[in-house]
């Protein structure tokens, strides 16, 4: 369980996220989620991620190698109005190393499946990219400023859970979409809305969660279209991250994401996290279905 004392700070909401990541262990191998009471259609991917690293990190016997890699699939939408059943597969418990599968299902019904890689940390060859030039978070506005003026056509954000502090560093889809602007990168500072708990399983739980919240921007960004003005559909396929350096993730992070490419309905972004001092921490892969329904021509 989390461990709340009274000298951690959080938002609501943030309390909401770490009750979320709180998976309950209901035997050896399985543990089970809940939903938040702001939900959307159907279960939140960035949700699924953090939940089944949550469980797949309790699992670990041999012992507390750090997460180096997930890979996850996601099969059909969770029903929001039911609790997650997270099944683990002890695939691999090494000197070094540690593998886990973790199915999360509903009924008789897989939702999404995820391979989750432990590996401990040695000294070798180093080196990163380095991190873009854009002005620090203190110097930003923070998202509810965005909000204002939109809150009819971008409700579900205003009305989502907000556990994490977001600034963009540039402006986000629906003021670009306003201004008739295109963007192929997009630069958000991000952190937990509040201060964590110690459990680096909490922290990459709640890198999971942000992770899903602004990747696919520069998918339609490139195409000067936004969320909740255009008609669009996307419904994430896959997510993969790799985990570089250690990072706190109620510090400032840089997520920083451009679309590849965007071919048969599907887009892939791509992102990296980046510590406040520079370093390289996470990199990022999703792949989405993206659909947008043009209006149709006036005679």
């Amino acid at each position: 369980m989390v461990d709340v004392t009274d000298t951690r700070t959080e938002s609501e909401d943030l309390g909401k996220l770490l009750a979320l990541l709180d998976v309950a262990q209901v035997d050896e191998n399985e543990f089970v989620g809940q939903h938040p009471e702001q939900v959307t259609a159907r279960t939140f991917g960035g949700q699924l991620l953090g939940q089944g690293v949550v469980a797949a990190s309790r699992t670990l016997t041999r012992g507390n190698p750090p997460i180096h890699a997930l890979h996850a699939h996601f099969i059909r939408g969770g029903d929001v109005k039911q609790p997650m059943t997270y099944r683990v597969d002890r695939y691999r418990d090494g000197k070094s190393f540690a593998n886990r599968q973790v199915t999360a299902v509903q009924g008789d019904d897989v939702i999404f499946t995820m391979l989750v890689a432990f590996q401990d940390n040695t000294a070798g060859l180093d080196h990163a990219v380095e991190i873009p030039e854009v002005p620090y978070p203190e110097e930003l506005p923070p998202l509810g400023e965005h909000f204002k003026g939109f809150e009819d056509r971008v409700a579900a954000f205003v009305n989502a859970l907000h556990p994490i502090d977001i600034r963009f560093a540039n402006d986000p889809s629906w003021k670009m979409r306003e201004a008739g602007e295109t963007l192929t990168s997009n630069r958000v500072w991000m952190k937990t809305d509040g201060t964590m708990p110690d459990d680096p399983s909490l922290h990459v739980g709640a890198m999971c969660y942000a992770s899903d919240t602004t990747v696919l921007d520069s998918i339609i960004t490139t195409h000067g279209l936004s969320w909740g003005i255009d008609r669009l559909f996307a419904a994430t396929v896959n997510h993969s991250m790799w985990f570089h350096r250690e990072f706190r993730f109620d510090e400032w992070m840089l997520y920083a994401t451009e679309s590849p490419t965007a071919a048969g309905s599907r887009g892939i972004g791509s992102g990296r996290f980046f510590n406040r001092d520079g370093t390289l921490a996470t990199s990022v892969v999703q792949e989405a279905l993206i659909k947008y329904f043009p209006p149709k021509k006036k005679d």
